[in-house]
């Protein structure tokens, strides 16, 4: 590997790898890799591919690292992980067209203010700004905008990408719609690096809403949120997000931003915005949202533009704050939108049972829970044994709600033994032949989905 990359701050192999590809927030038994390259153009990820065939050696790619399901952890040692951080060119936009040209390394962050600069919007909205396009690419990341906009596979046009033999092919192209066989654009994405590398990738990008607001509901529990937010589906508000969260988890940010959540009455929230071209038709609807339901809310809190900036930051770094202050386990189920409510409520119901605290926080609008057990103060041992049970029962109701194991994180390997569970063994060994076909020799993030 040495002769494919010489530069020696871009190729670490065994005892030089640095300490941050050896551990993970969660997963708890990460394996030595063999090396970590960081290449910076497609002619050296080709070669670290073939050189990976020859010598029968596992590859594992690798963006900012804030997957949360293990996809881009070594979990057999010995590996090759490709570390996309040094792709990161935005590589040309076309006007015409309304598409978006970058390496697979250039944060979201990165994107959304490039095109917002060309007057553009690319509304995938996951938390992690600082996520790779490459990653939201490789788990169909979603987001705080899905309820309107849709996930990151609305907005591939199409990927370059290195398949398992070296091979170099365009999956998509620019043109609005095609039934021209397979999509095969699809298929990779949300495949966790299982099928290809990605380097290069079109996005769509869309003209920028002119207007922009929001508001807060506020409620004494989450069971009464989650009773208004199908109603306002219904209702034809047609939200840009709609979230939910507990005034437990907006805590978490309070205290990591130094900030104060907009309202301070009740236990649960939804915080939601509508934008859109025509300022009237917005105060129009939160005007009929208010009258609607003004009488089933604590409060409703109506946002300047500063306080929706501060409402939005806080709700971004709910994650980042347990992180930063807590041991937790996050989930990402996901059930159809008239089953959420319930699926809300079952999650309490867990609380009390294993005798695990329960929080909730997520994209009501669309469906996906994010479920957060904390630790507290037991002991590795006693939580292995209560998370397990809680699992076990939360995830078969998962199931039977007709919901799946994950909206927008992946499977990876946290929830490999649930989705295995869970799903279709006919649908488990289509995927497989699937990666069978494509991957022969099982080179590409072996051990991951199933």
């Amino acid at each position: 590997m040495n002769n494919i990359i010489k530069n020696s701050s871009r190729l670490f192999i065994g005892e030089d790898i640095p300490t941050e590809y050896l551990s993970d927030v969660y997963v708890k038994d990460v394996k030595r890799p063999y090396a970590v390259a960081l290449p910076t153009k497609k002619s050296e990820v080709v070669e670290i591919v073939k050189y990976a065939n020859e010598h029968n050696k596992v590859i594992i790619a690798r963006g900012a690292s804030t997957g949360v399901a293990g996809s881009q952890i070594p979990i057999i040692g010995g590996e090759i992980i490709i570390d996309f951080s040094k792709m990161t060119k935005i590589i040309n936009f076309d006007h015409e067209t309304l598409t978006l040209t970058v390496e697979p390394g250039v944060l979201l962050q990165d994107i959304q203010k490039a095109v917002e600069g060309f007057g553009y919007f690319y509304p995938p909205d996951p938390g992690s700004k600082h996520s790779t396009i490459g990653g939201n690419i490789a788990t169909n990341a979603g987001g705080m905008r899905a309820v309107k906009y849709g996930t990151t596979r609305d907005y591939v046009k199409a990927v370059e990408v290195v398949l398992p033999n070296g091979e170099v092919t365009i999956l998509g192209s620019l043109n609005v719609k095609h039934s021209s066989g397979y999509d095969l654009t699809d298929l990779f994405v949300g495949s966790e690096g299982t099928l290809g590398l990605i380097t290069e990738v079109k996005l769509k990008v869309i003209p920028m809403p002119q207007y922009s607001k929001s508001l807060i509901l506020a409620f004494n529990d989450v069971v009464e949120a989650t009773d208004i937010v199908l109603d306002i589906l219904k209702n034809g508000y047609e939200p840009t997000a709609l979230e939910m969260f507990e005034k437990d988890t907006i805590e978490y940010s309070e205290k990591l931003l130094n900030l104060k959540f907009q309202s301070q009455v009740g236990h649960a929230y939804i915080l939601l915005t509508i934008d859109g071209n025509d300022e009237e038709a917005i105060n129009n609807k939160f005007k009929k949202l208010e009258e609607q339901y003004k009488d089933q809310v604590l409060e409703i809190v109506f946002l300047n533009d500063e306080e929706e900036e501060i409402a939005w930051k806080l709700r971004d770094h709910i994650l980042y704050a347990l992180m930063e202050l807590s041991v937790f386990e996050m989930l990402d189920e996901v059930v159809p939108i008239n089953k959420f409510g319930e699926m809300i409520r079952y999650t309490k119901s867990l609380q009390e049972k294993h005798g695990i605290k329960v929080f909730n926080f997520g994209h009501a609008g669309d469906g996906n829970v994010h479920t957060i057990l904390m630790k507290e103060n037991y002991s590795d041992e006693e939580w292995a044994v209560k998370r397990k049970a809680l699992l076990n029962d939360l995830y078969d109701e998962v199931y039977r709600l007709g919901g799946l194991a994950s909206a927008e994180h992946g499977i990876g390997v946290m929830k490999k033994e649930y989705f295995l569970k869970l799903t279709d063994p006919i649908k488990v060994n289509l995927m497989k032949v699937i990666k069978n076909a494509i991957d022969p020799k099982n080179l590409f993030n072996p051990h991951k989905i199933f």
